[in-house]
């Protein structure tokens, strides 16, 4: 199951889906207190850990963010050794002055887009499928 590798095939077939809800990128210094079942993704640096979670979650325990995004999932399993898929629609939404922050799982490439650039992004995105 390493997913797949080819590039035109990964953009005809990525299907964005637009996930339910808000969510912030946060750092702690460690993971006490919190529960890892809330925490959609952790990248642990240097200067401290990085959880990213739904907003609702951050403010109920008082957390400080300040980026709230939308998360789009593209769908096609794509391969961890994919050569372009990131650099590909990195690029078609910078072309349209769209940030946007990427996570890669083992699965699925996950986008955290500002949220009201999230409906854009969809159709720049899903723009892949019918060229």
């Amino acid at each position: 199951m390493s997913g797949e590798k080819q590039l035109d095939r990964l953009l005809k077939k990525m299907k964005p889906t637009l996930n339910e809800g808000d969510y912030v990128f946060c750092t702690r210094k460690d993971l006490k207190e919190l529960d890892f079942n809330d925490i959609i993704f952790t990248f642990k640096e240097q200067e401290g850990i990085t959880i990213v979670l739904q907003q609702e979650m951050a403010d109920r325990m008082q957390l400080e963010y300040s980026f709230v995004a939308k998360w789009i999932t593209l769908t096609v399993h794509s391969s961890l050794e994919a050569v372009g898929l990131t650099a590909a629609f990195s690029k078609a939404l910078a072309e349209e002055n769209i940030s946007c922050n990427v996570v890669a799982g083992y699965f699925h490439d996950h986008i955290f887009i500002t949220k009201q650039d999230a409906q854009k992004a969809l159709i720049v995105l899903n723009k892949f499928s019918t060229e």
